[in-house]
């Protein structure tokens, strides 16, 4: 059973969450700047705290931490995001296929209670919750494959594609669509590994299309009136 959280590690924990919400929902811009001043003020911490913050951040590659210049917002560029879906492209529609000839009643249960969930974050707007959702999916799928090696991988290009569609998807739009995965589900409770893996295919294709890698965000007027209260999203540039 885990240890509840020291009060200190809660607060560090509801920051780092706080900007990473921040980033998911565009309201603060790729390659944005991290003031520690601004931040101290908005969340009422020392500065030390939040550079641990910062750190987690950065170890999740949502914050770039640049010697003497301070911490930017990651800012993945179209190359990077392009060559990351390529990636998963031609490792997740094998791994459909697998999981299609491996799979278990007990994994189906488990991929349809993510999908019920995730349907529920749709229809609550929560579109973070939603791309966690589909992430969440996309890795359960792997592990029905039961390949250990492109587990590890699928975790690593799942994590950082979240972040790119979280920065550079439709604000309404979560890249992922419940229905897609349902119809994978659907495969899998066949044991249709070819239709498994076409769908699989189809669907990440359609996650690329719905990328604007060359749109450029407004950033926020600063950072203690963006997380004192609830912001709109950032106005994409004209």
């Amino acid at each position: 059973m885990s240890q509840p959280l020291s009060p200190e590690d809660a607060q560090e924990a509801h920051i780092v969450e706080r900007i990473y919400e921040a980033v998911i929902d565009q309201r603060l811009a790729p390659g944005a700047k991290l003031s520690e001043a601004s931040l101290c003020t908005a969340f009422g911490v020392g500065r030390m705290r939040i550079r641990r913050c910062l750190l987690i951040l950065a170890s999740r590659e949502v914050v770039e931490l640049q010697p003497n210049r301070g911490a930017y917002v990651a800012q993945p560029s179209a190359q990077q995001a392009r060559e990351i879906f390529e990636a998963r492209l031609a490792i997740e529609p094998s791994l459909a296929r697998l999981a299609a000839e491996r799979v278990k009643r007990l994994d189906v249960k488990t991929l349809q209670s993510l999908l019920r969930k995730e349907a529920q974050a749709h229809k609550a707007g929560n579109r973070r919750e939603a791309i966690r959702l589909s992430g969440q999916f996309h890795v359960a799928l792997a592990q029905v494959a039961d390949n250990s090696v492109m587990l590890r991988i699928v975790k690593d290009l799942v994590t950082r594609s979240s972040l790119i569609i979280g920065m550079y998807g439709d604000p309404g739009f979560t890249n992922c669509r419940d229905d897609d995965h349902m119809a994978i589900v659907e495969a899998l409770l066949t044991k249709n590994g070819a239709q498994a893996e076409l769908l699989m295919k189809a669907h990440l294709s359609h996650i690329t299309e719905h990328l604007d890698l060359e749109r450029q965000l407004v950033a926020p007027a600063d950072l203690v009136s963006l997380f004192g209260e609830t912001a709109p999203l950032l106005r994409a540039r004209a």
